[in-house]
């Protein structure tokens, strides 16, 4: 049970780090457009839109992938808690 607790906060840790990767290819267009980046936006695209719906850009700046990674880190310790409280 351990390896399974093991492999989801390693997937989630994973997919952080490629909505960090998102967040920092925006800021240079030509790598956005490549096909790491087009990969890249099609893995975290559907994720982000489910908090762009609800939370608007503040002038230039899109908060979304802040939220994303604040709920992503809050479910990895919900994950762990859960974990405790059943072993």
């Amino acid at each position: 049970m351990i390896f399974l607790l093991s492999l989801i906060l390693n997937a989630i840790q994973i997919y952080t780090y490629v909505l960090i990767a998102s967040v920092l290819m925006s800021w240079i267009p030509s790598i956005k457009e490549s096909s790491i980046g087009q990969m890249i936006s099609r893995v975290t695209d559907p994720y982000l839109d489910l908090f762009r719906r609800f939370i608007p850009p503040i002038g230039m700046i899109d908060i979304s992938p802040i939220v994303a990674i604040i709920t992503l880190s809050l479910a990895s310790n919900g994950i762990i808690v859960l974990f405790n409280m059943l072993y």
